[in-house]
């Protein structure tokens, strides 16, 4: 009746499903295959992208399995919880029996199983009393731990190390799910997106790189100057962005960055990524009276509302654009504006930098043109935050030290007896071990070497 109450238990049915070695290789397996899925299926591109790519039809399954941002879908992280706490039960499930012998005060020895592993023996003309004062102290030096026990015909030492070691595959556990716990707290909490920062300006938000959506910031970056340096082909060669975190509109660091080298505040990393030309504040104009040739130059920022000489009103430059289309041509870059003569209505303005002459269709007594314009860049950041960094490091380091006490350090047990015979003393040495038994034969001929060396001492 109590077992079948055990078995008809839910609590006890989950737990026996969680303690499943089939359920972690399952995990591990769909976890694998998915991995491999979020490889080949490029993550967090252009809707647009995927939607040429797949059709409408696979376009939106994907989109609804999350597949183009896989490794932040609530499936992908319901599996890494899932596999979390499918090695905690296991590893609960089977350390009960690892932990007493660990802490246990009073080991047990079992002399018939050393007596049938490898074993190496020797006689001396010693007396198992002689032997017991010197081979004590041997085998103490060695091993952690030592006890003696007393025989009809002599004696038994049994001595043992590296108890604690049993625990490394547990260490091994424990950083497998710090790992886990690491990646699921970077995709809960974390992020990573991007912004454009023309140079003089600041910036407190960013652009989410999977969401398009804005992310703002405890700070403030601000861009105090870029520079950019080239090959000969005019590839660029180094590109430096100088940059300054502002708390309240006070700065609080500051740093040169370039590729490979961010800024880390506050558990974000500001990585240098691209960098483009950014829209002139200022530019030069030209203002040439068509009947005289009279030439006025005067400098214009953008929405500044200027005097047009001769009194002739006033301009404002409104904005400007890298490609401006005129009847299906394209002028290239071109200033727009707002000229509003004294007496008239305002009329739209278009100042292209590649045709002077373009404003002489104006067919007004003032012919307006760009002589410059500032050449202003702005820095492409990449921003990440990801707070499960420290976590995930300290899983590494701990898988490593756990692999290195699994693979290279074992729980060592000996076994030297003593047994009178005839007028000498017969000496065994065993040793077993739970693994590296090559590494434990050794250990076992060397302390045998050892034990007969002071054995010849003491008989000379």
């Amino acid at each position: 009746m109590k077992n079948n109450e055990v078995s008809s238990n839910p609590v006890n049915g989950l737990w026996k499903f969680f303690a499943s070695v089939k359920l972690t290789v399952t995990l591990l397996l769909t976890l694998a295959v998915t991995s491999i899925i979020g490889t080949v299926i490029p993550q967090n591109e252009n809707p647009a992208a995927y939607f040429h790519e797949y059709g409408e039809f696979f376009y939106r399954i994907f989109s609804f399995l999350s597949i183009f941002d896989m490794y932040h879908s609530w499936w992908f992280q319901f599996l890494i919880f899932f596999l979390a706490i499918n090695i905690v039960v296991c590893s609960i499930e089977r350390l009960s029996a690892n932990w007493k012998m660990v802490f246990t005060k009073n080991p047990s020895f079992d002399i018939v199983r050393f007596r049938n592993s490898f074993k190496d023996e020797f006689q001396d003309s010693n007396t198992p009393d002689k032997l017991k004062s010197v081979f004590l102290p041997v085998v103490s030096k060695s091993f952690r731990y030592t006890k003696i026990d007393e025989t009809d015909k002599g004696f038994v030492i049994f001595a043992e190390k590296g108890r604690w070691t049993r625990l490394g595959v547990y260490a091994v556990h424990l950083s497998v799910i710090l790992l886990l716990i690491g990646g699921l707290i970077g995709s809960f909490f974390g992020f990573e997106g991007y912004v454009n920062i023309p140079e003089g300006e600041s910036v407190k938000s960013i652009i989410l790189r999977n969401t398009g959506k804005e992310q703002p910031l405890d700070f403030e970056i601000r861009c105090v100057d870029f520079s950019v340096s080239f090959y000969k082909s005019g590839a660029p060669e180094e590109y430096l962005s100088k940059l300054v975190i502002l708390e309240k509109g006070m700065p609080v660091i500051k740093k040169d960055i370039i590729v490979n080298d961010p800024l880390r505040y506050r558990g974000i990393n500001i990585f240098q990524s691209s960098y483009g030309t950014a829209r002139p504040e200022k530019v030069e104009l030209i203002f040439t009276n068509r009947e005289t040739g009279m030439i006025y130059r005067k400098n214009a920022a953008i929405g500044e509302e200027i005097n047009v000489p001769e009194a002739r009103g006033k301009l404002v430059i409104k904005e400007y654009t890298r490609a401006f289309d005129f009847r299906g041509h394209n002028l290239g870059e071109a200033f727009l504006g707002i000229l509003t003569p004294p007496d008239g209505a305002p009329a739209e303005l278009v100042i292209p930098l590649k045709y002077p002459s373009f404003d002489k269709m104006r067919k007004d007594e003032l012919i307006i043109s760009v002589e410059s314009s500032e050449q202003r860049y702005y820095t492409g950041l990449q921003v990440t935050k990801d707070p499960g960094v420290p976590v995930v490091y300290t899983g590494f380091i701990l898988m490593i030290l756990g692999c290195y006490i699994a693979f290279f350090m074992s729980h060592q047990k000996l076994c030297v007896e003593v047994v009178k015979k005839g007028g000498k003393s017969r000496v065994m040495i065993a040793g077993i071990t739970n693994k590296n038994k090559m590494g434990m034969q050794a250990t076992t001929q060397k302390m045998s070497k050892l034990l007969s060396e002071k054995a010849g001492i003491l008989k000379g």
